[in-house]
């Protein structure tokens, strides 16, 4: 292991605490580190707020005037433009930071790489690519709308060991256990809006709000017509968050999009699941799988439409873990040449 991992993971824990708060911004955390100990550290909030390296850089303690002996940590490339906030590159330039390690570059193509060479034309030491792929992941929703318009698409279902969302009559409480289950409000305070589709809120009449919330409002988006007035969506406190949108699954992610909405986490239901997947449109899919069976005229997973075998979609298994009873599976689709 590198000696600079440890710090990186700290950077990339403090950043998850931003997740679902800081659209169009992407959550980016920042720790400052002397002689092998964490000084000050922290994290970006919200769009408009001070970024993760001048939030650190305000909780340091020490009143020393230069910063030439402390190494900077931050996920993500630090901003070389004028935004909401000053550039960081200039705050890291002026404090007298003398070396930056960075876990991704800027994604967007206007910026990559430019913060990185102002640094190093002024003098500092920059390390790139540390815990990378982490990083990478922790900003794909943003890396994503930022370079195609689109928010990034997580899939989620829960089902049985054979693939059904639902018994015949179409009751799905509770398929998996309380484990899965706060799982779920984990993914849903991670992301800017919920999905489902109309059918899902006439069968459960689901809140799709986090809860906790902690400082979450994601929208939520329902898929589809003909939904009851007094559905939840449409009548609790969080009403004005709530979207009912129609047509083609692409425009619709696409206005989304143009709503600054970087990740759309999808529950369902299987109709709606399966269109997103024929489409094209899922980045990355999360499965709770419960050990038991429904067979018969159960609800499957993503539709009742399949696929010839050769023309299957096809996953590539991420990670594998046991949540309460039940088992989460992540995956992402791989592109058939």
């Amino acid at each position: 292991m590198s000696p600079h991992e440890p710090f990186m993971q700290r950077a990339l824990a403090l950043a998850r605490r931003g997740e679902g708060l800081t659209r169009p911004n992407p959550p980016v955390g920042a720790v400052l580190v002397q002689n092998g100990k964490i000084i000050a550290e922290g994290f970006h909030k919200k769009a408009g707020l001070d970024h993760a390296e001048r939030v650190c850089l305000k909780n340091l303690k020490s009143k020393a005037q230069s910063l030439r002996s402390f190494t900077l940590y931050v996920t993500l490339e630090p901003c070389s433009t004028q935004g909401l906030t000053p550039p960081c590159t200039e705050l890291i330039l002026a404090r007298g930071i003398k070396r930056v390690v960075i876990g991704a570059k800027d994604p967007n193509p206007a910026h990559a790489g430019r913060g990185i060479r102002i640094l190093r034309r002024a003098g500092v030491e920059v390390i790139t690519g540390v815990c990378r792929a982490e990083a990478e992941a922790l900003i794909a929703p943003f890396a994503k709308r930022i370079v195609t318009g689109m928010p990034y698409v997580t899939l989620k279902l829960a089902s049985t060991i054979d693939g059904r969302i639902a018994d015949a009559s179409g009751k799905s409480k509770w398929i998996t256990g309380p484990q899965a289950r706060a799982k779920v409000q984990e993914l849903r305070r991670s992301a800017d809006a919920i999905m489902v589709g109309a059918g899902t809120v006439r069968a459960d009449d689901p809140s799709l709000l986090p809860r906790p919330s902690k400082g979450r409002a994601p929208w939520r988006v329902i898929v589809g017509t003909n939904i009851p007035a007094k559905a939840n969506v449409l009548t609790d406190d969080a009403a004005e968050q709530t979207l009912v949108m129609n047509g083609s699954l692409k425009k619709i992610l696409r206005d989304l999009g143009n709503r600054s909405i970087m990740h759309v986490l999808c529950e369902g239901g299987g109709e709606l699941a399966g269109s997103l997947v024929r489409a094209g449109l899922v980045d990355e899919f999360v499965f709770f799988v419960a050990p038991s069976i429904l067979g018969g005229e159960g609800f499957p997973m993503v539709g009742k439409n399949g696929w010839p075998l050769t023309k299957m979609p096809l996953l590539s298994f991420q990670s594998l873990e046991k949540c309460g009873e039940d088992v989460l599976i992540r995956a992402l689709p791989v592109r058939r040449k």
